[in-house]
């Protein structure tokens, strides 16, 4: 029924308005929709109709994961809740506090914490298509449309063969940056049109970078992934190792896997400014905003799309201008100490508004 009704809206703007349904008339940016059969065609498809090839599938998961990482369990049942260059995560739904999820992942390279035999595996390359330009953001809407055309949320349990799943990108109310002062205390500012805001304070600076595996396909100063509680930087170009990560503290305090995070370099704690709200799966650092975004070869629908949807992250070296990431790869425990200031630039899709 939706299906046929966003149909009659594009031939009904396209006749009587002479060009197509813009996409906040479609109420989407694009989607990406996978033939959940092997041999499975993967597509992006814009408002307009108009559709780019990203790949087919290779295989079906077979389960899906549970318990997955703690962290999956912040989002919300039936959405995304990592992005990332080598694997995009699906929270199906919470059972017992843990997350049960199903991933998608590129063939070429593995996702550990898409478990084995829980995920739908593309023909695709790391780091480009549905993990780079057209990755969904943390937080988007799937669907699942039967072969008798109705559509419908995707509930917990794995889509037939022969049903497709569709993922709904939409551009929320995002800043367009965010800066963080790298010292205890400091502040984590998000910028928009309306100003900046306090959104955060660091608990615990960050010095140093170590051995995140899937910035093996992300350039330097680029978003290797995003999830309901982290944001991990690549530190170096791709096809080398190395990066860090910033996390909510309620990650860092209740997640088995993040406990090392209070003695290690590479991590950047951050903790609400009322000192005791959850942070893990919130707006706009940790749902709805960062994505890997595109590679050197990508290009979208126009310029506006290829270059502005791809997170930048500049830094302050002792306070000075700001400049490119410092390049570093493999761990080393002080190759950030002389970082005072991070800045995490947000997607857009189109041309700033103009004073």
């Amino acid at each position: 029924m939706k299906k046929t009704i966003l149909l009659m809206l594009l031939i009904i703007s396209t006749v009587l308005c002479g060009g197509p349904l813009r996409a906040e008339e479609a109420g989407f940016l694009f989607e990406v929709r996978i033939e959940f059969r092997e041999g499975g065609a993967v597509v992006s498809r814009l408002p307009d109709g108009r559709q780019f090839d990203l790949g087919h599938v290779v295989r079906l998961p077979e389960k899906t994961r549970w318990p997955s990482y703690t962290a999956s369990a912040w989002g919300r049942p039936g959405s995304v809740t990592a992005s990332a260059v080598n694997a995009v995560h699906i929270l199906m739904g919470v059972e017992d506090g843990r997350g049960r999820t199903m991933s998608v992942v590129p063939q070429e390279t593995i996702a550990p914490a898409a478990g084995a035999g829980a995920a739908v595996v593309l023909d695709a390359e790391a780091g480009v298509g549905f993990f780079g330009a057209w990755a969904p953001p943390v937080g988007a809407g799937i669907f699942t449309e039967t072969r008798d055309g109705s559509v419908q949320a995707l509930s917990e349990r794995l889509p037939e063969p022969g049903d497709v799943m569709i993922f709904r990108i939409v551009e929320g109310d995002m800043p367009y940056m965010v800066e963080l002062e790298n010292r205890p205390g400091g502040r984590v500012v998000a910028w928009s049109a309306s100003g900046p805001a306090l959104i955060a304070r660091v608990i615990r600076p960050l010095s140093g970078v170590g051995r995140f595996e899937g910035t093996l396909f992300q350039d330097s100063g680029r978003i290797r992934a995003n999830h309901s509680g982290v944001i991990d930087v690549s530190t170096c170009e791709r096809g080398k190792i190395g990066g860090f990560q910033i996390i909510p503290w309620d990650h860092a305090l209740s997640s088995k896997e993040m406990q090392g995070s209070w003695q290690m370099a590479q991590w950047l704690i951050i903790g609400p400014p009322d000192g005791k709200s959850m942070m893990g799966g919130t707006h706009p650092l940790f749902s709805g905003g960062l994505v890997p975004g595109t590679s050197q070869n990508e290009r979208l629908w126009d310029i506006w799309s290829t270059y502005g949807r791809k997170p930048l992250v500049m830094a302050r070296i002792d306070g000075g201008e700001w400049g490119k990431l410092p390049e570093a790869s493999g761990r080393v425990d002080d190759a950030l100490a002389d970082v005072t200031h991070l800045r995490i630039y947000f997607p857009i899709t189109a041309e700033p508004l103009k004073e």
